[in-house]
């Protein structure tokens, strides 16, 4: 009779251990992550390390380009959390591939830059880093510095500009600059940008798909100016330690890398919390400094060193131009189109 008290009292102490147990103390739980893979070891120690250990989970990354990535996550699904730039997060949003963002989940979100809170607006993803489109030539071979998105067009270079492809993130917002050039905007009149971008074709050596392609460009010598995203800065300046980022007098388009929740995660509390992770300031800070991520918790501080290859502070990132991804998405078929007449497939 005392063995069967003493059976009971033990299991009923181990039914209430069980319960006053924490859910990430009884299981380690998998949250799969899409990404570009760049800078993996960094993230690993920065990001993915802390927070498997903070939250006792397993984070499996799947890596690859924005477009691949979110059409897996379409057609395939196995993912959480994907990051995109926000020209392909628009994408994803347009075609129900995301969950909806609660804000209550994401304590951290109060201290992001609000033009990162939502780039997309309403309740997705926000945005973890920002980034910008812009110029860098290489000083040693450039006479006159550049200041202007018009002086891509200056006779001294051509044949010596690369800029990305139309399918890239930041293609279409050449079309843009190409439109302000002559005082339109290309999204009312796209035969003015058009004729104005394919005044540039002389100047333009390269259209390419991936930052290794402009870096290798510029280290053959091949390319003196590059239209690009900050992102390649570093990578570039380490190759040809003249290259100069230009700071231009229309300002610089932001683009946003932004963290959303796909639509048949069955991880969206753990999610939420990577995401929440993910915009904490000690780990904003610590990317920062590792690789160069552009900041969107305005509690950061960096120094003028740390910051030296990103847009950092309120003043410069309020100065970023923010792109209608909506109307570049209802333009795209058009304006691939005619960027093909111009500079081929």
């Amino acid at each position: 009779m005392l063995s069967h008290k003493v059976s009971a009292a033990a299991a009923s102490i181990a039914l209430a251990a069980l319960f006053a147990t924490p859910l990430a103390a009884q299981e380690t739980r998998t949250l799969v992550v899409s990404e570009w893979g760049y800078g993996a070891d960094q993230l690993q120690e920065f990001l993915y390390k802390p927070f498997e250990e903070k939250f006792n989970a397993k984070v499996v990354i799947e890596t690859g380009n924005n477009p691949d990535r979110l059409n897996k996550l379409q057609i395939r699904g196995g993912v959480d959390v994907i990051m995109l730039t926000d020209a392909f997060s628009q994408q994803g949003i347009d075609a129900g591939a995301f969950a909806e963002i609660d804000p209550a989940l994401l304590p951290n979100l109060a201290d992001v830059y609000d033009i990162a809170k939502a780039p997309q607006g309403g309740t997705f993803g926000p945005g973890y880093t920002v980034g910008r489109y812009g110029i860098i030539y290489d000083s040693a071979k450039v006479s006159d510095p550049i200041s202007s998105w018009k002086d891509l067009w200056r006779e001294e270079f051509k044949g010596r500009v690369a800029m990305p492809g139309f399918n890239t993130t930041s293609g279409p917002m050449t079309v843009l600059v190409a439109g302000d050039r002559v005082g339109v905007d290309a999204f009312e009149d796209p035969d003015a940008a058009f004729a104005s971008l394919a005044e540039l074709k002389p100047n333009i050596v390269k259209t390419y798909n991936s930052g290794s392609e402009l870096v290798n460009l510029f280290s053959t010598g091949e390319v003196i100016v590059g239209a690009l995203q900050d992102f390649a800065v570093p990578a570039i300046q380490a190759a040809i330690p003249t290259a100069k980022w230009a700071p231009l007098d229309e300002g610089n388009f932001v683009i946003f890398n932004t963290l959303n929740i796909a639509a048949k995660s069955e991880n969206k509390d753990l999610a939420h919390e990577f995401i929440n992770f993910r915009l904490d300031p000690q780990v904003q800070k610590d990317l920062a400094i590792a690789v160069g991520d552009g900041v969107v918790n305005k509690t950061v501080e960096l120094t003028p060193e740390e910051a030296k290859y990103a847009a950092y502070g309120p003043e410069a990132i309020e100065s970023l131009r923010k792109p209608d991804y909506r109307k570049l998405l209802d333009s795209k078929e058009d304006w691939s189109n005619r960027w093909n007449m111009i500079f081929g497939q």
